[in-house]
């Protein structure tokens, strides 16, 4: 059995933030029929409740909100009552405003609170006691590839997904000094997505759009990927290949080193070589 099989594994403990719907409730149904315990975090408690009544195990639900630091320390609290030290902790939260970069920070403060902070708090609440535990653990975070390429329009959004990569990254370079692996971290980046955050207009009789996965379909590639232990878990969509997303990728960080303009993928001089670039 590989260390991330024992973590995710029957009887295991996995805390999964922003649980109530989308990415979030479909791990907690993947996890829930592997036989893990769930402890299920949201502000949408009617919809916690609704999702925890159908999971075949033993979940505990807890309303609260991430930005909100009582209500984090509540979660860790209840999760230490009723089950001790979790084996994987989820950092799920998300949350799309569209503030400018000229704006006032106050018109940041809840993407970067839901987006980053959270995830930090949770983790410097978690990750302590996952440390001193003597079985393996892991902790995911949720981060974009809006965080790694930085499209413009989103500008709050990227800043706290892009900060979210470096938190991961630096969390996992800790731990593995740390813990010799034993304790390690992942960077969970989907694709395009049908989840509410990304379709918030969407009823539950719409029918899907052919561009995004679904989330169970997010949730099997990701979870396949977690479970050979991989750190970057960047998820396709019905539109983007990981070859596409490679080439994006790449282009972005030669910005810098070929000294083009910044975001130079939208940028009107730059087009037609990025064209080019992506046919090649």
């Amino acid at each position: 059995m590989t260390r991330m099989q024992q973590i995710v594994a029957q009887g295991s403990v996995a805390v999964i933030t922003g649980a109530a719907k989308g990415i979030g409730a479909a791990i907690a149904t993947d996890l829930a029929a592997r036989g893990m315990k769930l402890a299920l975090f949201d502000r949408d408690g009617e919809a916690l409740k609704a999702l925890a009544a159908g999971l075949n195990t033993e979940v505990l639900t807890v309303t609260g909100d991430v930005s909100k630091a009582a209500d984090c320390e509540n979660l860790h609290g209840e999760v230490a009552d009723r089950f001790g030290t979790p084996q994987l902790l989820m950092n799920n939260e998300g949350l799309m405003r569209r503030p400018g970069p000229w704006v006032s920070p106050e018109a940041w403060r809840e993407v970067l609170d839901v987006n980053f902070t959270s995830a930090l708090r949770l983790q410097h609440l978690f990750v302590p006691d996952m440390i001193a535990a003597d079985r393996p653990r892991a902790i995911v975070n949720l981060g974009s590839k809006e965080g790694i390429t930085t499209p413009p329009g989103q500008a709050a959004y990227s800043v706290a997904k892009a900060g979210i990569k470096v938190l991961t990254e630096q969390l996992e370079h800790e731990l593995r000094n740390a813990t010799q692996g034993r304790v390690s971290a992942h960077l969970l980046v989907p694709g395009y997505t049908y989840t509410p955050m990304n379709f918030p207009d969407a009823k539950p009789e719409d029918p899907k759009p052919d561009a995004p996965w679904s989330a169970e379909q997010m949730v099997d590639y990701f979870m396949g990927r977690l479970l050979n232990g991989d750190f970057y878990i960047l998820c396709p969509d019905n539109e983007v290949t990981p070859a596409m997303d490679a080439k994006r990728i790449r282009w972005a960080a030669d910005d810098m080193i070929l000294g083009r303009p910044a975001l130079s993928r939208w940028h009107p001089d730059f087009k037609e070589d990025f064209a080019q670039w992506m046919k090649s």
